[in-house]
């Protein structure tokens, strides 16, 4: 009779670094709307009312990210 060949030890799963992959994004996304206003259809030309629905979304999202951060502590 054979022997049956060793089981392979299962691999260690190794979390990524999930605060440094939010911290690229948000520079990421940062330097989008910054650009987005010295270039992408001239922002920068554009009523206040135009830019405002623009930047709205920012607080928003961090608002979200916070929350969701929150309730991992509670």
């Amino acid at each position: 009779m054979t022997t049956p060949p060793p089981s392979p030890q299962p691999k260690t799963h190794v979390r990524p670094n999930y605060m440094l992959i939010w911290l690229y994004l948000f520079v990421m996304t940062i330097a989008e709307v910054l650009l987005a206003f010295e270039f992408f259809m001239h922002l920068k030309f554009e009523r206040w009312r135009l830019r405002l629905i623009f930047i709205v979304p920012l607080p928003l999202a961090a608002i979200l990210v916070t929350t969701v951060i929150m309730e991992k502590v509670f």
